[in-house]
């Protein structure tokens, strides 16, 4: 009787402990396989963390609109992938403070319409959720994406531009040196200066800005922490450090 008793015992037990790792099972099954790539960081920028999921779904970004399959990403552009990742996050946190135009309705359809266009089964709707599926991405991701990038691209337009001044000798000298030398290498007909100066001075502008970018950048990720776990910085990168 008394076996019995242990018996039936052992056996509750047995089946309580059961019944818990189902209910945790249950529980976290859904993310499970996100939770071991949410739980992997690949940096931190002053604090935050950034994900191997940012990173994959940065990529799948990417390679949607530029039309690139996803595994043509070597470790080199993953890693460009992440440093543009940390690009983002750097700026993001200049906008707290910053005053500009934000992206409309009518500019983020515009965008996605364009990258739409560069795949012709994405001119049905069908098409294009099959798309965006085969991506890993949702079209309500998309949007948000989309919106932050045209973001991105005001803040820097309104902190930098202003600052750009493009004199008519830098102009002339555009002319002279680089654009009329590259319409005779093509076979095609001179063109007077006063018909392309406006368009080579909006040209040199976002040379200019992008050069100035990159300076910014590199003072913010000075000023900032940026980790980037088991990865060892550059010397000559204050701004990077490894956990």
């Amino acid at each position: 009787m008394r076996r019995t008793i242990h018996k039936a015992v052992a056996l509750a037990e047995t089946l309580l402990a059961s019944a818990i790792i189902l209910v945790l099972t249950l529980a976290v099954a859904p993310s499970r396989v996100s939770a071991e790539v949410l739980d992997r960081i690949v940096a931190t920028v002053n604090g935050r963390l950034i994900l191997q999921s940012d990173l994959d779904d940065a990529i799948c970004y990417e390679a949607l609109l530029s039309n690139r399959a996803l595994d043509q990403f070597t470790a080199d552009d993953r890693r460009a992938a992440l440093d543009r990742l940390i690009d983002r996050e750097l700026l993001r946190e200049q906008m707290k403070s910053a005053d500009f135009r934000h992206a409309t309705e009518a500019e983020i359809n515009n965008r996605i319409a364009e990258a739409r266009k560069l795949y012709p089964q994405a001119a049905a709707d069908d098409g294009w959720q099959s798309l965006l599926a085969s991506y890993h991405v949702t079209e309500k991701d998309l949007r948000v994406r989309v919106q932050q990038e045209i973001d991105l691209m005001r803040l820097v337009d309104a902190r930098l531009r202003p600052a750009v001044q493009i004199d008519s000798k830098s102009v002339e000298a555009y002319y002279r040196d680089q654009f009329v030398p590259k319409l005779k290498q093509s076979g095609a007909s001179e063109v007077a200066l006063a018909d392309v100066s406006a368009k080579i001075r909006e040209l040199l502008t976002e040379q200019k800005v992008s050069e100035m970018l990159v300076s910014w950048l590199q003072t913010l990720r000075s000023e900032s922490q940026v980790r980037l776990p088991g990865i060892n910085p550059p010397s000559n990168d204050p701004g990077v450090s490894s956990q």
